[in-house]
């Protein structure tokens, strides 16, 4: 898969309505109205209370395996009626200290992440996008997005993978909910 940018500009304009911004560690990001998501270039320089880009390239830490459970209980994302959320993540140096053999193992053998968030598909779809090369302030944007009826199992969700061993090593992340406007 060819790497797509994307674009997350907060701001007065948007598809997405932001209800709140929650910093969960360290600082929050700026109050905006709206949230606008934009996968590849742009149309013209986005302007915006706050900005925040990733990439979407290949699967980092999933074995073949659990690339194909993945995939083929994903739900695409966009559809009519969802909730979303945005959840930027910055990890600490000594997570970026280890080997990607080391890193490998914390998040899975280690945490489930992976086995964790299998749980919740195809009721919560997930996007990341890698930011980390980027220059950003984040490592990583993390996207869901599920029915209204699917917020509990959404928020379930979010507490056990705040509970594994792989979460002690976030130094930063803030959670940014969303409905459709």
């Amino acid at each position: 898969m060819p790497p797509t940018r994307v674009s997350m500009i907060a701001g007065a304009t948007g598809e997405w309505r932001i209800e709140r911004i929650l910093a969960i560690r360290g600082d929050p990001l700026p109050v905006a109205e709206r949230l606008r998501r934009v996968e590849g270039k742009p149309g013209s320089p986005p302007e915006g209370r706050w900005i925040l880009h990733g990439v979407r390239s290949h699967e980092r830490y999933t074995t073949h395996a659990e690339k194909v459970q993945l995939t083929s209980a994903s739900p695409e994302l966009g559809r009519p009626g969802m909730h979303a959320c945005l959840i930027p993540i910055r990890k600490s140096a000594a997570w970026w200290a280890l080997a990607q053999d080391e890193r490998r193992a914390l998040f899975e053998e280690r945490s489930r992440h992976i086995g964790i968030g299998l749980e919740y598909l195809p009721a919560v779809a997930r996007r990341l996008y890698h930011c980390r090369d980027l220059g950003e302030p984040f490592d990583f944007l993390t996207w869901f997005e599920f029915a209204p009826n699917d917020a509990g199992l959404f928020d379930e969700l979010l507490r056990r993978l705040r509970q594994i061993e792989e979460w002690s090593y976030v130094e930063r992340e803030v959670e940014v909910r969303l409905s459709q406007a």
